[in-house]
């Protein structure tokens, strides 16, 4: 029997086999919503809801997964996990969601498993109230299950922005989230400063992130207004180290969000064996029921505050938290700052208070016709007893009332169905008393549905009732920069190292003495060799990016490689953003010369590099280069030179020799530059480059800038 081969294009098959599966990932499962949960977290909170789990007793968590199981068919341990992650007792959020009791593992211990589903106990946290108000009143849709047994919400319409009081991480297919905690009274406030403006100062009001293992967080506004209007950025965190120096030893209490004690543990462990804390005696988890607690105890005559800084540079005692705020909006993914999620949140609010306004007034509506028909029978109750004795069949009933009194079918059914001993003027007196309130309410309703600006002072009254009854101190504690730990440099090497860069952003060291020009190098295939630097061992690398950025390399840290390995591969290293890549590679010894930055608008700056040089080792230095314009090419000045710039306008183009010395120096990295040819309306600066001593280019110098130059002429 022959088998058969199908043929088809790959793309075809990417098209109907894994697209598919690629938009369920991040539709149905990684990327949360604008009311801060995906679908796992919103299909298990609404299951407890439903069970009674919000103002009832605990319950086995091992009912709550079974039940849960009807609107997510994902297996047991995958809801579970679920639970855990949202429970007090996990500390994983700054505001859990749902209150346990019994092991549910900690969020800062790798090793530390949580007890099975039929041995702990949970149910809602009172918080959970402002996740479920009014969700059974026309604030959200509701959409049937996966078997069409029973319906779910597709959002919880919470009172409060829920995605940024509470971190969030998701990995789908070609995109990621990982959206950072802030403190409730931060949002609250910019929440109610973009209600009255959505060009708030919001920098003056979140100043930092608030993460639910503490620690700290080194402050800076340049990353935290970033966060703000793009939704990306890294923030620094530190541990909470106490030096008790009676006892010569170092107490941990409080680490980054995001690592663990047994990471910790491991890297000190590690720098024991290889020597380098010789002055480390003894490390050791002492976490209890009261919280973490790691213990490092040192020699006696050791400097615990040097030892302390050196932890903080080798182990994830000092960590970052890369922002990603990834967000589903309306079905369709995006990358948005605080600014704009907040925005897009009120927006959704708005909605759910007029969803549930919509539910009153027609709730009211329907009472209050009701009871208009009540009036009808009100003068002649005895009539209305005898019509419907005189009535041979109970169908009827309901016509003869709609034909003697003008009621129509609702009406007569709500009169028919009158208790027998509520047929007296009382009972009917109190019901229609109850009109002039009702339609005072009603009025009050559509007067608010009507008002834009009476909804968003009825929101803004909401979030100062859940500020004042959930304000809580700030967990993580925002700090000034920090010293670094420098090593001591004097059993470094005079000799020089040669740094080979290539243009896939791959790093080999060698020393000078071993380095053979001539020897074939090892490269991925399609790389080649961009930068060929030489440096002392005590200088620094510099790689600018296209993000506006400079990753600084200490060239002692770098490992030396053999020319039959592919070298270091810096995104991965750096941390360094999808698509970013590099403008220009330098080394420096003394952080002597100046940067030019060309802009296609004809601008230059010129920076002097010792503006990139700083006292402590910092890896990253954010705005190195002005974010305004476009960049056309960087380059390093060691000394002035001539520069060659060209310009293109109209299938024409113009070249510009000027010395360097005319270009004044900026000492703001992130300066605008001078003008230094003028490219017109229509044209603009292609390149810039040094040039060499040559005749030629001689009718193209001009002694002042700026200068539109001369037309270059073909074969020139």
């Amino acid at each position: 029997m022959t088998e058969t081969i199908r043929r088809e294009p790959v793309a075809q098959t990417l098209e109907e086999n894994y697209m598919p599966y690629v938009m369920s990932v991040i539709l149905s499962r990684a990327i949360p919503e604008i009311d801060g949960l995906k679908p796992a977290h919103r299909k298990l909170l609404y299951t407890m809801y439903k069970m009674g789990l919000l103002k009832g007793s605990k319950t086995k968590s091992a009912n709550v997964v079974g039940q849960t199981m009807r609107l997510n068919p994902h297996g047991d341990a995958a809801i579970y996990a679920t639970m855990v992650r949202m429970s007090r007792g996990n500390e994983s959020l700054l505001y859990p969601y749902v209150d346990s009791k019994g092991n549910f593992g900690k969020v800062y211990s790798r090793d530390m498993q949580y007890a099975a589903s039929r041995y702990t106990e949970v149910k809602l946290e009172e918080i959970c109230e402002l996740l479920f108000a009014d969700v059974d009143k026309g604030t959200v849709e509701f959409v049937p299950n996966y078997d069409g047994t029973d319906y779910e919400p597709l959002l919880l319409p919470v009172k409060v922005p829920t995605i940024l009081i509470n971190p969030n991480r998701g990995i789908a297919v070609g995109m990621a989230s990982n959206i950072a905690s802030f403190h409730l009274e931060d949002i609250v406030k910019a929440t109610i400063a973009l209600l009255k403006s959505p060009r708030a100062d919001l920098l003056s009001l979140v100043r930092g992130p608030d993460f639910p293992t503490g620690a700290y967080c080194v402050e800076d506004e340049t990353v935290m207004e970033q966060v703000i209007e793009k939704g990306t950025g890294t923030f620094r965190l530190r541990a909470r180290a106490q030096i008790i120096a009676k006892e010569n030893r170092i107490e941990v209490t409080e680490i980054p969000y995001g690592t663990t004690v047994e990471a910790i543990m491991d890297r000190i462990i590690a720098g024991v064996k290889d020597g380098v804390y010789k002055e480390i005696s003894d490390v050791r988890d002492e976490s209890d029921l009261k919280g973490l607690r790691l213990t490092i105890d040192a020699k006696r005559g050791t400097d615990l505050e040097l030892l302390l800084a050196k932890l903080y540079r080798d182990t994830p005692m000092e960590d970052t938290f890369s922002c990603n705020f990834n967000v589903l909006i309306n079905a369709y993914p995006q990358q948005l700052g605080i600014r704009q999620l907040l925005l897009h949140w009120l927006d959704f609010r708005m909605d759910c208070v007029r969803g549930r306004l919509r539910y009153d007034i027609s709730l009211d509506e329907k009472k209050l016709h009701l009871i208009r028909g009540l009036e009808q029978i009100l003068l002649d109750i005895d009539r209305v007893i005898a019509l419907i004795r005189a009535t041979p069949k109970e169908k009827d009933v309901v016509p003869t009332l709609m034909r003697e009194f003008l009621l129509d079918e609702e009406q007569a059914e709500y009169v028919a169905n009158i208790r027998l001993r509520n047929i007296n003027r009382e009972y009917i007196a109190s019901r229609i008393e109850e009109r002039q309130s009702l339609e005072d309410t009603i009025a009050a309703n559509k007067a608010l549905y009507a008002s834009e600006k009476g909804i968003k002072k009825f929101i803004e009254g909401e979030l100062k009732e859940i500020l004042k009854k959930y304000k809580r101190p700030r967990r993580t504690e925002l700090i000034g920069p920090v010293e670094e730990f420098i090593e001591e440099e004097e059993e470094m090497t005079t000799e020089s190292q040669i740094l080979l860069l290539t243009r896939e952003l791959y790093l080999k060291k060698s020393p000078q003495s071993q380095y053979d020009p001539k020897q074939q190098q090892r490269l991925k295939d399609g790389d080649e060799i961009r930068y060929e630097l030489e440096v002392k061992e005590w200088g620094d690398l510099l790689i600018f990016t296209t993000a506006h950025r400079v990753f600084k390399l200490r060239v002692s840290e770098i490992e030396a490689m053999r020319h039959t390995e592919l070298g270091l591969f810096l995104p991965h290293e750096l941390e360094m953003d999808d698509g970013e890549e590099m403008v220009l590679a330098l080394a420096t010894n003394d952080y002597k010369g100046h940067v030019l930055f060309a802009f296609d608008r004809g601008k230059v700056a010129k920076i002097p590099l010792s503006s990139y040089a700083t006292k402590t080792n910092r890896r990253l230095l954010v705005r190195a280069y002005d974010d305004s314009q476009s960049l056309v090419r960087a380059l390093y000045l060691e000394k002035e030179s001539p520069l060659l710039l060209s310009r293109y306008e109209r299938q024409k183009e113009n070249w510009l020799l000027v010395d360097s010395s005319l270009i004044s120096e900026k000492s703001t990295r992130h300066s605008q530059g001078v003008n230094v040819m003028r490219v017109g309306t229509t044209g603009r600066l292609t390149d810039i480059e040094l040039a060499s001593s040559n005749a030629n280019l001689e009718k193209f110098r001009s002694k002042t800038i700026p200068s539109a130059g001369k037309l270059r002429r073909p074969f020139e």
